[in-house]
């Protein structure tokens, strides 16, 4: 099986990728999606409400977005802390999956720091999805609704497109230009070859 990472900045429209490879039958595993379910693991809590407090959760199952986002993008060596705990859970996690999907042809990791949380090792190939920084900005506002200084916070975090794809076996350009069903198509073909 080959382990096929999926990854691009905030906004440039990762999690539009991965869904048109789940339509072509491939497994995604979206490790933000599943980082943000991990943090209420009974051995994880603990540690996150001692660095960000009792307020980074709502409750049982709500995480406080807003209270752990203004604690990590405004406090880089936070940021790491709770990346490592995180990392490693989401590491685990993948594992897991990856076993569970070991038959197939390939499966796709999708996330949005493979390259700045140094997963490089844990894939065999790279797709990195690209797209204008104004659009991704249009884009994150409509989902996010943050501020402009929340989304500068946000892209600040990760690399640049052009350091990303010096690392990318294929570049997917999602800029409105061009179609991206037809470079989905490209990708998932000399795959299955």
């Amino acid at each position: 099986m080959i382990v096929v990472g999926l990854t691009g900045g905030i906004g440039s429209g990762k999690s539009t990728v991965a869904k048109v490879f789940e339509t072509l039958d491939i497994n995604v595993y979206y490790s933000d999606e599943r980082a943000k379910e991990l943090y209420f693991l009974s051995h994880v809590k603990p540690k996150i409400e001692q660095l960000l407090g009792k307020e980074a959760y709502l409750s049982d199952t709500t995480l406080n977005k807003m209270h752990v986002s203004q604690k990590i993008f405004s406090d880089a060596d936070l940021l790491k802390k709770v990346n490592a705990i995180i990392h490693q859970e989401v590491k685990l996690d993948f594992e897991r999956f990856a076993e569970q999907h070991k038959a197939e042809k390939y499966i796709l990791k999708e996330s949005a720091l493979l390259i700045e949380a140094k997963l490089l090792p844990s894939i065999n190939k790279l797709i990195v999805v690209t797209s204008t920084l104004a659009l991704r900005k249009e884009r994150i506002v409509k989902r996010n609704k943050l501020s402009e200084e929340e989304i500068n916070k946000r892209i600040a975090q990760q690399l640049p497109d052009e350091e990303k794809v010096k690392f990318a076996d294929w570049v997917i350009e999602n800029n409105e230009e061009n179609l991206l069903i037809p470079q989905i198509l490209s990708i998932h073909q000399s795959l299955m070859a």
